[in-house]
């Protein structure tokens, strides 16, 4: 979550259309929609030249984004519904599909042969590799409840993806130092017979380091459980780290026996616009398994091997033509950027005092806490240090503190994603750092209490109430008068949401019982994009 600068509300009414003429012609108005796009683009954070660091992708390559641009205009009205009708959506899933298998080394061939498809993006990636293991799970388990086990440091993907298909899902605790899970404690979980896919990450984005996926992989399949790789975030970096000039990679991809399924984002590290993913499975009958298919009504037979029907073959064309572009050669010359601007972050973090990064990341993301082996004068808190650099005009990224269910602490963070583009900033990026920390060092963490008081007010209900909870306006009203004391009128009139500055709404979401703050960041979110009233 980010605090853009808000957008004034617009009070001013769209011309009325014209009539249609008497020859039946449609009337349009398409001067000033550009321009009213252009101002509402100019308030969004800034996408290109490394100033957000997380979100965004950027190689810093302006012939790419025109490249993408292209192709995306190409297939405008096509629908990837139907790759019978429209083949060039065959032609160029299947295309980007096999690169993406070559990079993560898997075969081509026999039993095991690796096979994918093109989806919208990470989650829904997440999401149908556990649609795969849950229905290969009842099919050989009939009428008991598929389990999914994985580090607490998993994307949120595998969380939605257990509320939405009804599969229980256990989060072992990772190390509080190095934000690593034990490879036993996961292996643990798997006695109970119920557990239809074990989950690691390469690398988990909290805090940047791989999950012991050959470990994991190899106890795993010998109990013959499956495991999915999320490599949403490094799929497309990772593969080419080593040979950029980075640290040894430990293996993570198909060369591990017992792995199952990977997931990889093309609008990632593989430079693409948003809208792009890949799940690759081994074996052929497992990977069906994700397809919905039906004659069960009047209209066309449908087969869909994502959760989507009709969807656009704009960031498919995109996505294909950047990995056309780039090839391995490309993407390991981007990568080596990465290394490079990765090792400066590294360094520049490590000489500012109060500070330090967590554990041993093993890619471009880059985690950092307090370093609280110091006196507190000269610690510095990440989320304060986030809100100041931001005012500079750099936008990084904070990340709540987490009680783990063993009772550890996993520190609160605040995340870098470190992109090619990153490196070519260095020069501004390292002195906002800096400038940062020591404008908050010694600074303790906002106090929270007033606005614990209201939402809990919000959330209260009177002895013998129904279990349901408060209704969205009262959750907004607490919310204003929380957050709002020096600047609620101001939000009500210009419509922004969001604090000005993040540490505080940060350290209100770590103390908050889950179930409170999940629905405070829900009607926080549901507003952003609200029609006015």
């Amino acid at each position: 979550m980010t605090t853009p600068p808000p957008t004034e509300p617009t009070t001013e009414p769209s011309p009325d259309h014209a009539e249609a003429g008497p020859d039946g012609s449609v009337p349009l108005r398409t001067d000033g929609i550009l321009d009213r796009l252009a101002t509402l683009r100019a308030a969004d954070a800034p996408t290109h030249g490394g100033r957000v660091l997380s979100y965004v992708y950027d190689p810093g390559l302006a012939e790419l984004d025109e490249l993408a641009a292209a192709a995306a205009r190409a297939v405008q009205p096509v629908n990837g519904l139907d790759p019978t009708t429209f083949t060039s959506v065959a032609v160029m899933e299947r295309e980007l599909v096999a690169f993406a298998r070559d990079m993560l080394r898997g075969t081509a061939d026999g039993p095991d042969a690796v096979v994918g498809s093109v989806t919208s993006g990470g989650t829904e990636s997440c999401l149908l590799a556990v649609k795969i293991a849950r229905d290969a799970f009842r099919e050989d388990h009939p009428g008991l409840r598929p389990r999914v086990v994985a580090p607490v440091s998993v994307h949120a993907a595998f969380r939605k993806a257990a509320q939405y298909l009804d599969v229980a899902i256990t989060l072992v605790p990772v190390d509080p130092a190095t934000g690593t899970p034990a490879a036993d404690a996961l292996l643990a979980e798997l006695d109970g017979g119920d557990v239809a896919l074990v989950v690691v990450s390469a690398p988990s984005y909290p805090h940047g380091v791989v999950d012991p996926v050959a470990e994991v992989a190899a106890a795993a399949a010998a109990r013959g459980v499956p495991v999915h790789v999320d490599a949403c975030v490094g799929g497309w970096v990772l593969p080419f780290w080593e040979g950029a000039g980075g640290e040894p990679v430990p293996a993570f991809d198909f060369s591990v026996p017992g792995v199952t399924s990977v997931s990889a984002d093309v609008h990632k590290y593989g430079y693409a616009p948003k809208g792009t993913s890949v799940l690759l499975v081994r074996g052929r009958d497992r990977q069906r398994r994700q397809f919905f298919a039906t004659t069960g009504w009047p209209g066309y037979p449908v087969v869909n091997p994502t959760t989507s029907g009709s969807r656009s073959a704009a960031p498919l064309a995109a996505a294909w033509a950047v990995s056309q572009a780039l090839g391995v050669p490309g993407y390991t010359a981007l990568t080596a950027r990465c290394v490079r601007a990765t090792r400066a972050l590294h360094a520049a973090v490590d000489r500012i005092d109060g500070l330090r990064v967590v554990g041993h990341p093993t890619g471009p993301l880059v985690a950092v806490a307090c370093d609280e082996s110091v006196p507190p004068a000269r610690q510095v808190d990440p989320h304060l240090w986030a809100d100041a650099v931001r005012s500079l005009g750099w936008v990084l990224q904070p990340q709540p503190g987490l009680t783990q269910d063993d009772g550890t602490r996993l520190p609160h963070t605040t995340h870098l994603t470190v992109t090619p583009v990153t490196e070519a900033g260095l020069d501004g990026l390292v002195p906002a750092l800096v400038a940062g920390a020591d404008a908050v060092r010694g600074e303790a963490r906002p106090d929270v209490s007033a606005v614990l008081g209201a939402l809990a007010g919000a959330f209260a209900r009177p002895a013998g109430a129904q279990a349901a909870g408060p209704s969205a306006d009262a959750v907004w009203e607490a919310l204003l008068a929380a957050l709002g004391a020096d600047g609620g009128t101001e939000r009500r009139a210009t419509g922004s949401v969001l604090p000005d500055r993040l540490a505080p709404l940060m350290a209100v979401m770590e103390v908050l019982p889950a179930p409170v703050a999940e629905r405070a960041l829900v009607e926080i979110v549901a507003r952003v994009a609200e029609a006015p009233a």
